[in-house]
């Protein structure tokens, strides 16, 4: 069951990490106005440059969330490990 929950996981982020890049860029390439009165530059009304944009920052945000995601499952992992090889030493 534990390898089951960590590869639905695994198979979360795989599935989620290139679908949210793409959704950054085409929220950039739809909201380019509303970058460009945000920041106050003229540059994002073009639209490629904020669909570039957005999609930079889903690059970002996709890569930080899923490495915070694979990394905690990688440390749970790691515990448990490390409590199995104790429990075999001690208990021999």
């Amino acid at each position: 069951m534990k390898y089951f929950v960590i590869n639905s996981f695994r198979l979360m982020v795989y599935l989620v990490y290139p679908a949210f890049i793409l959704y950054a860029g085409a929220t950039g390439y739809i909201n380019g106005e509303v970058f460009a009165r945000r920041l106050g530059t003229d540059i994002f009304l073009n639209q490629w440059v904020s669909a570039l944009f957005g999609l930079f920052l889903g690059w970002v945000i996709a890569t930080l969330a899923a490495g915070l995601i694979i990394t905690l499952l990688d440390l749970r992992d790691d515990v448990n490990d490390l409590l199995r090889i104790a429990e075999d030493k001690f208990d021999k």
